[in-house]
């Protein structure tokens, strides 16, 4: 299995998940990585009362394989469906590479 598919089958046997999207951005960053950059936007019940860090703390613990796998970055967009809604069903997009050797 790549790592864009470890990541989402981690996240989708962990959490109750109403919207999940994971994608490489490894091609926007220079290295030769061709699996070490991704965005997860993920939307969830589970994160209703919780905030951003220990939302992202959960999801850290959650991919902690893939991040000692190879993973360099993740760019993490946590939503409750309420959150989710009011922003149109869009997560931001990611900023430019600022370079570097991954």
């Amino acid at each position: 299995m790549d790592m864009k598919g470890s990541i989402e089958a981690s996240l989708r046997s962990a959490l109750e998940l109403e919207h999940l999207d994971v994608l490489n951005e490894s091609h926007n960053h220079g290295g030769p990585g061709t699996q070490t950059h991704f965005k997860v936007t993920a939307v969830s019940p589970f994160f209703d009362g919780m905030g951003p860090v220990k939302r992202h703390q959960h999801l850290y613990g959650l991919l902690n394989e893939q991040l000692q796998s190879g993973v360099h970055a993740l760019a993490l967009h946590t939503y409750t469906p309420a959150e989710w809604a009011k922003k149109n069903g869009t997560a931001p997009l990611s900023p430019d590479c600022m370079g570097g050797s991954h």
